[in-house]
């Protein structure tokens, strides 16, 4: 005779589920948290403490994917406390693609239970606007983009929901709950905490430059005025929230003294920023090609050249030309440190260095030169890549396929009846399209993929590893949700679409032959109706 079922079963099984959850979600806001900050041993020490917490929970609790992706994080985390701290990029990589698949995770519990998607890593954006039609509006345009949302109406629930969670950021109107209410409510939320929120402020009309001060000074970092358009809200927020997946500054160390280039390194690798070292100077060039380093960090006397010297010789290769180099010496007469900066360096630091300074130092440097980089190699409307760019990289993959014997596919995209939306609702709208259009291939295409805007409203997808029907599984699921997208305009609402045309790479094909195979299918799915994805045919 079989046991009757416990009635409370299916709601202790959703409890316990339930705790699964909240722990995984501990793991990722600490992963989050250390990543703006130092690598220090507490934050690790803290991020290794949930995870054995997590891995705990599954077991008792039989959720098995939780378990084992636990017990991978414990696992990477205890290679980085073997190798004494010191983090490099493949434990850095594998801890970010651990911490994505985390993210993802959902909970089977059986047939009858509906799966539980674990909270995204990224936290609720709280919106308190005015108009709660508006609110609503902005927080369904904002989940196209993947961006959970979350509408306040009156002060005190934008106050309880402070107290039940930090959010990613704020998007607080200037006048919300009376005249000036937003900023008031603002400043007196932002006092009380150690870590600033994001903080956007917005005003239907356009303001005075009091309340501009006003909002910095409640530490606003935004001010819009007029609409609020999702996807430059998004876009945003996105920065200034920092929840794109890590990416570490990388730094080559050249210093003759293996005790001194050791020191920098843990204190770098401390604060997350990924290194390699030389003691031999003359092995520097062909580092710098396989490093690919953010910013140089060069000893002033080294016996085979000195540091001027090879800083020279750097600079006369042009690729290297913008990579930021500074001197870490203990040399303190002003007049050759100067002389040492006139031949190609940025930066002049004297031995001993206190170890925040000098981290400081390095990510504001790197930051600048990762900027500047992509202000030549990107585009400036969207941030993809530039056409000459997105050249080079193909070419770069169809040499690594051909390599590897690994499928590739080129994709080319046109959005539909563009110059309609110019010539109807102005060019801004037109901007507007082909920023959301960005964004959404962005954020759902693979970090691996290259994304370019070819021209225009024509973009391009690099798409390594995969073969023409993966690629247009990928690009149709996006073509429609894109579809989806409705674009704020009088006298009426907009939504637009795209074509797509997609060609593989074939054995003895140039990247040359392969964007024009691409452009052919594109031409076929523009006169084949628009809004599909075509494949070359031979």
């Amino acid at each position: 005779m079989t046991e009757p079922e416990d009635p409370n079963r299916d709601r202790l099984k959703q409890h316990f589920a339930q705790r699964v959850i909240n722990q995984a979600r501990q793991v990722l806001e600490v992963w989050q948290r250390i990543q703006r900050s130092e690598w220090t041993d507490v934050g690790l020490s803290e991020l290794r403490e949930a995870a054995h917490l997590l891995q705990r929970y599954a077991e008792r609790f039989d959720q098995a994917e939780h378990y084992h992706l636990a017990k991978e994080i414990d696992a990477c985390l205890q290679r980085v406390h073997d190798n004494r701290g010191r983090l490099n990029s493949q434990l850095i990589s594998q801890l970010n693609q651990l911490m994505q698949r985390l993210s993802r995770t959902g909970l089977r519990h059986g047939d009858r239970f509906e799966q539980t998607a674990l909270p995204p890593l990224r936290k609720p954006v709280y919106l308190a606007l005015q108009h709660e039609e508006r609110a609503e509006q902005l927080v369904q345009r904002l989940a196209f983009f993947g961006m959970q949302a979350q509408v306040l109406d009156t002060a005190n629930a934008f106050r309880h929901a402070m107290l039940e969670r930090h959010p990613a950021a704020i998007v607080m109107e200037v006048d919300f709950c009376g005249p000036n209410g937003g900023l008031i409510l603002a400043q007196q939320v932002q006092e009380s905490l150690e870590q600033k929120i994001p903080l956007l402020f917005f005003s239907a009309e356009d303001t005075d430059t009091r309340t501009r001060l006003a909002a910095v000074r409640a530490g606003g970092r935004e001010f819009f005025t007029g609409a609020l358009d999702a996807s430059n809200l998004f876009e945003r927020i996105e920065v200034l929230s920092n929840v794109a997946q890590y990416e570490p500054y990388k730094v080559l160390i050249i210093d003759d003294s293996r005790a001194q280039a050791t020191h920098t390194e843990r204190v770098l690798n401390s604060a997350g920023i990924v290194t390699s070292t030389l003691t031999e100077p003359i092995e520097a060039m062909g580092e710098l090609a396989r490093f690919q380093p953010d910013l140089i960090i060069l000893d002033m006397y080294m016996p085979e050249c000195s540091g001027p010297e090879l800083a020279q010789v750097i600079r006369h290769n042009d690729r290297y030309v913008s990579v930021p180099i500074i001197y870490l010496s203990a040399e303190d007469d002003l007049d050759k440190q100067l002389d040492a900066m006139s031949e190609g360096a940025d930066d002049f630091l004297t031995k001993p260095i206190k170890p925040r300074h000098l981290i400081a130092t390095v990510r504001n440097r790197a930051a600048r030169a990762r900027n500047l980089k992509a202000r030549m190699v990107r585009d400036s409307l969207t941030g993809l890549y530039n056409h000459t760019h997105t050249l080079q990289l193909l070419e770069d993959a169809r040499f690594r396929a051909e390599r590897d014997g690994q499928p590739l596919s080129f994709a080319m995209i046109d959005i539909d009846y563009f110059k309609k939306v110019n010539d109807t609702y102005g060019h801004p709208m037109g901007d507007r399209v082909i920023k959301s259009l960005a964004l959404f291939l962005k954020q759902r295409l693979r970090k691996t993929d290259y994304i370019g805007r070819y021209g225009g409203e024509e973009f391009a997808v690099i798409m390594p590893d995969t073969n023409a029907a993966a690629a247009s599984q990928v690009l149709d699921e996006i073509r429609r949700r894109f579809a989806e997208i409705q674009y704020s305009a009088q006298p009426q609402d907009l939504s637009c679409t795209f074509s797509c045309g997609i060609a593989q790479i074939e054995t003895g094909l140039d990247s040359k032959l392969l964007s024009q195979q691409a452009d052919q299918a594109l031409y076929v799915a523009k006169h084949g109706g628009r809004n599909c994805v075509a494949l070359y045919q031979p």
